[in-house]
This record gives structure tokens, C-alpha cells and sequence, in this order.
């Protein structure tokens, strides 16, 4: 991801990133998720923060945002026990 291979770029990352209404982050690592997550959160404290996933690579995201829902099914239950809300 270009925040973490490119300092400098986090900038006009976050300026992209207000202009949308949903900022999904796919195919990335875990760590670069909750990254994105702890971004926005710091920048914009009055905005609330939801992540979504359905499995341990989604942790560290679920536990960032303000409100996290972990997706019970194939990948296990790590994400659903991390989660304030959970589905199956």
C-alpha cells in the first residue's frame, strides 16, 4: 500500500480519502488496514469509523475502527469475536 511504501503520500492519501463517501481496503495486509483505519480516525475525530470482516486478517481493523463487525462463515470466528456485532 502507498502510505506505508510512501511517507510522503499520506496526505494526498487522507485529501482522496475525505472526498469519498467509503473507503474500502482490499487486498492489502492486515497491518495496512488498521493503518487506513488509525488514519482517518486521528485526522477526523468527529467522524465514526466502521470496519467490516470475516477473519483473523481482519483484527487488527475490526479492533481500530469505532464500530467493527466481524462475518461469521469459513474463514472462523476470529473476526466475529473481536467485533462489537457479530453475523453469521
Amino acid at each position: 500500500m502507498v502510505i506505508t511504501e510512501f511517507p510522503e503520500l499520506k496526505e494526498d492519501f487522507l485529501k482522496c480519502a475525505t472526498l469519498c463517501e467509503v473507503v474500502l481496503a482490499c487486498r492489502v495486509s492486515p497491518a495496512q488496514k488498521a493503518l487506513v483505519v488509525s488514519l482517518i480516525k486521528d485526522r477526523y475525530p468527529d467522524k465514526t469509523t466502521l470496519s467490516i470482516g470475516d477473519g483473523a486478517n481482519d483484527v487488527p481493523m475490526i479492533m481500530k475502527a469505532h464500530i467493527g463487525v466481524g462475518i461469521l462463515g469459513k474463514e472462523g470466528q476470529q473476526a466475529a469475536r473481536s467485533a462489537d456485532f457479530a453475523i453469521g
